[in-house]
């Protein structure tokens, strides 16, 4: 199962490109609100109904926890001790974190990106204690998967699908969406 985060002030593109190209692989995935209500309002003003809260989910069958960016909602992932012990819990265990835009500043105060490759929002280097920030579209460095922004949100989904699926269904979804018309 894949988990993504919503909380108020999240990026909607990117949370919602990510979700429907994620779906559209036949890949499973829940939308998480942090907040103690399942209707969410993003950073600009879209309301996303979520279909499971934080505090009554078990991620136990997590394949994969994403991070959507957007401010405040990466600021709101930050301050969230439940969110933060989910996310070193899963990272602990090995398996995949994906954070895009301001969100990877999430992992970097967690300390999970010293040493690795990373890419952020331009502005928000400083917030990935250790990484090496490299600007581009999207990186991928072991468990880790990160992207820049609200344009890299197909790629960063594709990339997911990629890893956990496979090459070619990515490349099917990039060709069936005109991706590759670009």
């Amino acid at each position: 199962m894949i988990y993504l985060f919503f909380a108020t002030g999240t990026e909607e593109i990117e949370a919602l490109a990510t979700v429907d190209i994620i779906r559209r692989a036949g890949l499973p995935l829940t939308i998480v609100s942090i907040n103690d209500d399942y209707e969410v309002i993003g950073a600009h003003g879209i309301s996303v109904v979520a279909d499971a809260l934080l505090k009554e989910t078990d991620f136990s069958d997590a394949d994969l926890l994403v991070l959507p960016g957007g401010l405040p909602g990466a600021t709101n992932f930050d301050s969230c001790p439940e969110l933060c012990t989910t996310v070193v819990m899963h990272a602990e265990e090995g398996k995949p974190v994906a954070a895009i835009c301001a969100a990877p500043l999430v992992l970097g105060h967690l300390g999970l990106l010293a040493g690795r490759r990373a890419t952020c929002y331009p502005g928000f280097e400083g917030e990935l204690s250790g990484a090496t920030c490299t600007g581009a579209l999207v990186e991928v460095d072991g468990q880790f998967i990160t992207g820049k922004g609200p344009a890299a949100a197909f790629e960063f989904a594709y990339t997911i699908v990629e890893l956990l699926k496979d090459k070619e269904t990515a490349d099917a979804l990039r060709a069936g969406m005109l991706w590759t018309e670009i």
